[in-house]
């Protein structure tokens, strides 16, 4: 997807699987309005933020159309959503959703693996995107979630205000949390009624 919108052009790439993960989302009943049911996903985002130590995280499903963070951690605790700063402050639900061509989660899901950018302002293709200007990212590590079907349905990432050197370690723990959340909505379908 190629936008100007905002003057600059944004390189999102093109989503094949777009249909196919919106209706398994919604078969899961997943990514389409916030509830009470996603609190375990705002305690995951929290986790996240905790054993990497960073300000924002969120746990990422993407549609067609947009992303909508089910799970959100947000420095003041806050669970707002599109700007990820001052909207966090609102604490409002419905604020969960951003454009599909902003943020880097996008990308992680199409190319179906983790990415990591130590410092999104080192790479071209990244450096551009609205988050930098608007939000004030400068890192992010992200991974996949791909269910038992092998449907990406999101991501989880962790992002910084400021550089992060990540690293293999870094790499690994967002890996190995993405398998973990995988396992949990693996668990909820199973003993959810669809």
């Amino acid at each position: 997807m190629t936008s100007f919108a905002t003057g600059r052009m944004l390189l999102t790439p093109t989503d094949r699987h777009g249909p196919a993960r919106a209706k398994r989302l919604r078969r899961l009943d997943l990514g389409e309005r916030p509830d009470a049911s996603y609190d375990n996903f705002d305690a995951f985002a929290d986790k996240v933020a905790e054993v990497t130590a960073t300000p924002f995280s969120m746990v990422n499903f993407i549609d067609e159309n947009r992303q909508f963070f089910a799970g959100l951690h947000t420095p003041a605790g806050n669970r707002g959503g599109q700007d990820l700063g001052s909207a966090a402050a609102r604490s409002n639900r419905s604020s969960r959703y951003m454009a599909r061509d902003h943020g880097y989660c996008p990308h992680v899901l199409v190319r179906r693996k983790a990415l990591v950018l130590d410092d999104v302002c080192d790479y071209p293709r990244f450096a551009g995107n609205p988050v930098v200007d608007d939000i004030g990212i400068r890192s992010y590590l992200g991974a996949p979630l791909i269910d038992r079907t092998g449907i990406a349905l999101g991501t989880v990432c962790a992002v910084d205000t400021v550089p992060r050197p990540w690293g293999r370690a870094g790499l690994d723990t967002i890996k190995s949390l993405a398998h973990e959340l995988v396992r949990q909505i693996d668990h909820r379908e199973g003993h959810h009624t669809v």
